[in-house]
């Protein structure tokens, strides 16, 4: 990935706070979440499945969308960060594609779900991070190598510690 792409990425990280930066507010965090879901849940018809507060993690939660609310039948995973309101948007579950444009390929994520999700979370304030970025290898100053044998910058923004 080139630096322009790993920038905002780099600004948030900081080797002090691996779980939740300095100023992080955790009400505030679950009161954009719930904003989500609602506006998934209308947005898609269905209500979502949702897992948040994880603990000892830098993830804050995840969204589901249903599979019978999507156009080609596979449930959409929305994974928000505590850091910078940073959020992934895969299809099934993060790594099952090598991001979204495979899925895309593969026919199991329709452009106009894609760009429904997207479009919430811009209008909510989240930065959409490509699962393809996410997946590169993680060469920033945090220590991850106890956390993952292949650190990468999912590891860092998303992963369990």
């Amino acid at each position: 990935m080139s630096e322009t792409e790993l920038l905002p990425l780099r600004e948030l990280d900081d080797p002090e706070r691996l779980e939740q930066p300095q100023h992080y507010d955790r009400a505030v965090t679950g009161l954009a979440f719930s904003g989500l879901i609602r506006r998934l849940e209308a947005d898609f018809g269905a209500p979502c499945e949702s897992e948040r507060d994880t603990q000892d993690s830098s993830e804050y939660g995840r969204i589901h969308v249903p599979a019978d609310a999507t156009i080609c039948g596979t449930r959409i995973v929305v994974c928000v960060s505590k850091f910078g309101s940073l959020a992934e948007v895969c299809a099934d579950n993060p790594g099952a594609f090598l991001g979204t444009n495979e899925a895309r390929a593969e026919g199991a994520l329709d452009p106009a779900d894609l760009d429904t999700v997207e479009q919430a979370l811009a209008e909510l304030g989240y930065v959409i991070v490509p699962e393809e970025l996410l997946e590169s290898d993680y060469e920033g100053p945090s220590a991850l190598e106890h956390f993952a044998a292949r650190p990468m910058w999912w590891t860092r923004f998303f992963g369990l510690w």
